[in-house]
């Protein structure tokens, strides 16, 4: 498909409805998309949860995210500049939609225009050497003159060396927590730096401190804006590895800046060389990989089944339930195989896993893998 898609615009009342959803207990953004195709809409899918729940086996009925949070929400969110932008508006970053679990809704805050440059992410140690910082700064220069808007966490050393390299062109800061709780706190003098010519995002609400576990889930969209990810110093275990994995999983460009041998902080990097990404130390090296993939058109996402047929809503038979929760254990398996083993409709599979998810039975992993938790 090379059509260009019309963006939509959704409606207050919907604005309200898709945060509700998103923001309901067990509905993450894989989830919240396959309620959308189930039900035909989010409004079908809230007056739905209780009843998934309940048939997927949740000890108590979800908690809904009321009608009057989600409207204070958006008038707390306004009031601090925020816009709650949802997936397929014009202002959405075309890129980060092509990912599996794109965030619903995407709170930014800042000069948004930002968003609609090319964009490379630069990520790597807190605990950055001078060498580190230097190289960052050398490479985010380069890239800014060559037209691109740097992305990053907003984190203490090489993210901090790669936001305030690019303060004057435009930078996106991709936050683990709400827009009113920055990480960490000392940064909110740069935060501030970023926004008359840069962007803060992030999918959380507003108040929401962030937790170790909401670190890696910032990272895919760090990944996800991006064409590529360059990493600068990362340990052998290091958040950024887990960025660097996420960018190869949604298809980006991996590049990494070689170290020394005896510095722990270029093991990950050393590592990621040997492991095939592309061994970078100036902007040059990234930009001649990067330069053909601006010009390709982003991919359309295709349809799944359940898009393509007519909403319509079904329930397993009792025995249909009982054999596809049989067939689940704490062991990742695909959605295609839980389809071939239980013989049943994919529609009818999905429901299940629909139920348990809200009943907060069920995991879902990257690749379509789901298991029990």
């Amino acid at each position: 498909m090379s059509e260009e898609t019309e963006p939509i615009r959704l409606t207050d009342e919907q604005r309200l409805d898709w945060l509700r959803l998103i923001r309901s207990q067990n509905v993450g953004p894989r989830t919240f998309r396959a309620l959308i195709n189930h039900f035909g809409g989010a409004r079908a899918a809230l007056e739905a949860l209780p009843g998934l729940a309940r048939r997927g086996g949740g000890n108590a009925a979800p908690q809904i995210y009321s009608r009057e949070e989600a409207q204070r929400e958006i008038e707390a969110s306004r009031k601090l500049g925020v816009s709650l932008v949802a997936i397929g508006e014009a202002d959405y970053p075309r890129r980060l939609q092509m990912i599996d679990d794109a965030p619903p809704l995407f709170a930014i805050r800042g000069h948004a225009t930002a968003l609609a440059m090319p964009q490379v992410a630069i990520v790597g140690s807190r605990n950055a050497s001078a060498a580190g910082a230097k190289i960052t700064q050398r490479i985010a220069h380069g890239l800014v003159e060559a037209g691109f808007a740097i992305v990053s966490g907003l984190a203490r050393g090489i993210d901090a060396a790669a936001h305030r390299a690019s303060l004057a062109t435009g930078t996106v800061a991709v936050l683990a927590g709400g827009q009113d709780r920055i990480y960490p706190p000392e940064h909110a003098d740069l935060l501030d730096a970023i926004l008359p010519t840069g962007v803060a995002v992030t999918e959380m609400p507003l108040g929401w401190e962030p937790r170790a576990r909401d670190f890696p889930r910032r990272n895919r969209l760090i990944s996800g804006l991006s064409l590529g990810v360059v990493i600068v110093e990362a340990a052998k275990r290091s958040g950024s590895l887990i960025t660097a994995r996420l960018a190869l999983e949604q298809g980006r460009e991996v590049f990494a800046v070689p170290g020394s041998p005896l510095d722990p902080r270029a093991e990950g990097t050393n590592g990621l060389i040997k492991q095939g990404a592309t061994p970078v130390t100036e902007a040059a090296d990234i930009i001649v990989v990067l330069r053909p993939i601006m010009g390709l058109e982003l991919p359309v996402r295709e349809p799944d089944e359940e898009e393509m047929e007519p909403t319509q809503i079904v329930e397993p038979a009792p025995d249909e339930r009982t054999r596809i929760v049989a067939l689940l254990s704490p062991t990742p398996v695909s959605i295609d195989d839980l389809i071939r083993l239980s013989q049943s409709s994919p529609r009818i599979v999905r429901m299940v896993l629909l139920e348990l998810e809200i009943a907060g039975r069920l995991e879902r992993h990257g690749a379509g893998l789901v298991s029990l938790m």
